[in-house]
C-alpha cells in the first residue's frame, strides 16, 4: 500500500485540491490525516484560498480513500457534523505496511518535555507520527530515556520554520519521505 500523509490543511482549498493532485499523482491508495481540516485556528493567518465549504466537499468525496483522520486542536464538534468520516481523538495505534506507529494531532502527545508528553505504552524504537507543529520531521530522536522515530509531513497550508508546503509518502519501501509539492523530496527516514 501507498499512503500520502498529510496535516494542518486548516480550510485551504487551494492547499486540498494540490493534495489530492499529489495523491493521485503519487498513486497512493490511502489517505492519512493528521488533524487540523477546516478551521484556521486563532493563531495562525489564514491561509491561501480558505474556503472551508470546498474542503468539506473535496474530502467527503474522497472519504473511501481515507485510512484515519486524527482530531486537531482546531477541529470543533461541528466539523464531525459536516465531514462524512470520523476525527479521532487522542491517540491511535495503526499499522502501515506491517509498521506499527502512534498516529495522533500532535497538540497533547509529542516527544516534547523530556519525554512526558509521548502516549502511554510507549517504549523506546516506537514511531509516533503527528502534526500540529507545521514543521516537517523524518528522524531518529531522545525524549528524555525514550528513543523513537518522528515522523511530521509538515503542514500542507501553512508551513513554519521557513519550510515549504508538505506531505509526506510512506509506501511498501517502509520509507517515510516529505516531499514539497512540486515533488521534491526534504527529507526522509527509513523504518524498515
Amino acid at each position: 500500500m501507498r499512503y500520502i500523509i498529510a496535516s494542518d490543511i486548516h480550510g485551504s482549498e487551494q492547499w486540498c485540491s494540490n493534495l489530492l493532485k499529489a495523491f493521485d499523482k503519487e498513486k497512493a491508495d490511502k489517505l492519512v490525516l493528521l488533524g487540523d481540516i477546516l478551521y484556521h485556528g486563532p493563531r495562525n493567518d489564514l491561509p491561501e484560498v480558505y474556503l472551508p465549504k470546498k474542503v468539506i466537499a473535496d474530502l467527503n468525496a474522497v472519504k473511501d480513500s481515507i485510512y484515519i483522520c486524527m482530531k486537531g486542536n482546531c477541529d470543533a464538534e461541528v466539523d464531525e457534523m459536516v465531514l462524512d468520516f470520523p476525527l479521532v481523538p487522542g491517540v491511535e495505534r495503526i499499522e502501515l505496511n506491517g509498521v506499527k506507529l502512534y498516529a495522533t494531532h500532535g497538540h497533547r502527545f509529542n516527544a516534547e518535555a523530556g519525554g512526558s508528553k509521548l502516549p502511554e505504552g510507549f517504549e523506546s524504537g516506537d514511531v509516533l507520527l503527528h502534526g500540529h507543529t507545521h514543521i516537517p520531521v523524518a528522524d531518529r530522536v531522545k525524549a528524555g530515556d525514550v528513543e523513537l522515530t518522528l515522523l511530521n509531513p509538515g503542514s500542507t497550508s501553512i508551513p513554519k520554520g521557513g519550510f515549504p508546503n508538505s506531505y509526506a509518502v510512506f509506501g511498501d519501501d517502509l520509507i517515510f519521505t516529505v516531499k514539497d509539492f512540486n515533488g521534491n523530496r526534504l527529507m526522509s527516514v527509513s523504518l524498515g
